[in-house]
């Protein structure tokens, strides 16, 4: 967590005893901002969090308060918002964390959000696997039913309907991808749409839909009670606000922490995760953004800052903020096979550039770590990531590619070492 309690935007209550309980939330201010919101009027609420230049937490760092502003005005069909709480990024384990210990803030945040498109159903889909956090989400929204902060007066104000269900996912990875978890929503297999018509247009059940990830809303309460001004005051330009970081792998205090976007990543590790285990000089390289992005060299990693610009220049990408730390005893070319068979496993199927892409990626980073390297192995595998990127419907051929692509530019010397000796070239 951030050392200064006046830059914590998400996690300001995750320490208080009861922090899951409406009670808390209430001691704390919870739903003031709601209350705030509603007595301004729509366009007003949408242009608050333009101002405050947030964009989404999920991933694609699209900004929020543009996504809201393409939901069509004069449109007789409902509106629907959607909050993807799927989280399946291998090294993501931040919106866990607002499920379960503040799920009240995030709540709020889809009040709010319901109230600036017009939308009057939403729906929260979580993933499967997180058992004791959908328990502890569908407790919070029964709760808020029960103190008539939801259904069809909202805040005991007339004319403001907001109803809420929690939806529990299968555990798809491709579901993360917002067309992905609506097809799923509706019943069908979680496979991606084309694109156009967007969700904005065309989402759940073919009406206008806004779809944000759950530290996305969960940052909206703060924008609005103290002011998109204020919000967009933090961090660094183009990037704005506070980010929450799941720091991983070999550090020695790995955890979830919060600090303004544009924090140096060494600053990040050493000030805040406790340091790599032996040392920076041990540092071999971090995955930045969470495992669909590109390795960073330690020599990037000593400069680079953690936004949107410095990560895209550096050659990685800011992603969901999953920073994954590999000190000298990883062989690079063993762990980006086990990406590559994460992938693999996780291809909905439907695009052939993925299906066979991600298959080919795997078997042939199989065939390199276990010493069955071929000479031409490299440059096949330049060759099918070219073929992925760019040519699906959904960016999980791109997220599949990236990871062998940025580790063969990364660390050249280890895959030829691989295919010429036949063994890890480390250890």
């Amino acid at each position: 967590m951030s050392k200064s309690a006046q830059t914590l935007v998400v996690y300001r209550n995750l320490q208080l005893d009861g922090s899951h309980t409406l009670a808390v939330a209430r001691q704390r201010g919870g739903y003031q901002a709601a209350e705030k919101a509603l007595a301004m009027s729509r366009d007003e609420v949408i242009e608050e969090v333009k101002k405050s230049g947030l964009r989404g937490r999920g991933g694609a760092g699209f900004p929020a308060g543009l996504k809201w502003s393409f939901i069509p005005k004069k449109d007789p069909r409902p509106r629907y918002l959607v909050c993807n709480a799927d989280e399946g990024e291998p090294g993501t384990c931040k919106d866990r964390e607002i499920l379960r210990h503040d799920p009240h803030l995030l709540i709020e945040g889809m009040i709010i959000a319901a109230y600036a498109v017009q939308a009057e159903w939403g729906f929260i889909y979580i993933r499967g696997e997180f058992y004791r956090e959908y328990e502890r989400l569908q407790a919070a929204v029964d709760e808020a039913y029960g103190a008539g902060l939801l259904g069809d007066r909202v805040l005991g104000r007339d004319g403001v309907r907001f109803q809420l269900t929690v939806h529990r996912g299968a555990g798809a990875y491709v579901c993360g991808e917002e067309t992905g978890l609506v097809e799923s929503l509706e019943g069908k297999k979680g496979q991606p749409r084309l694109k156009p018509p967007f969700p904005a247009n065309v989402g759940l059940y073919g009406c206008p839909t806004v779809i944000n990830n759950v530290e996305t809303l969960a940052a909206v309460p703060a924008i609005l009670e103290r002011g998109g001004a204020w919000y967009a005051g933090l961090g660094v330009d183009k990037s704005s606000g506070t980010k929450l970081f799941s720091v991983s792998g070999h550090v020695n205090r790995p955890g979830n922490y919060e600090v303004e976007l544009g924090i140096p990543l060494k600053t990040l590790i050493e000030e805040h995760a406790g340091g790599v285990r032996g040392g920076w000089e041990n540092l071999k390289g971090v995955i930045p953004g969470g495992s669909s992005t590109p390795v960073l060299t330690a020599v990037a990693c000593a400069t680079v800052t953690m936004d949107y610009d410095s990560l895209a220049k550096a050659g990685s990408m800011l992603g969901a903020g999953s920073v994954i730390v590999m000190d000298k005893s990883v062989c690079i070319v063993r762990a980006i096979a086990r990406l590559s068979r994460f992938y693999r496993h996780e291809s909905c199927g439907q695009c052939t550039p993925c299906r066979e892409g991600t298959g080919w990626l795997s078997q042939v980073m199989n065939r390199i770590e276990n010493g069955r390297g071929e000479k031409g192995d490299i440059a096949l595998l330049k060759e099918i990531c070219t073929n992925m990127s760019g040519k699906t419907i959904c960016a999980l051929g791109d997220a599949a590619a990236m990871p062998v692509v940025g580790a063969i530019k990364a660390f050249p010397e280890e895959f030829d070492y691989h295919v010429e000796h036949g063994r890890c070239l480390v250890g």
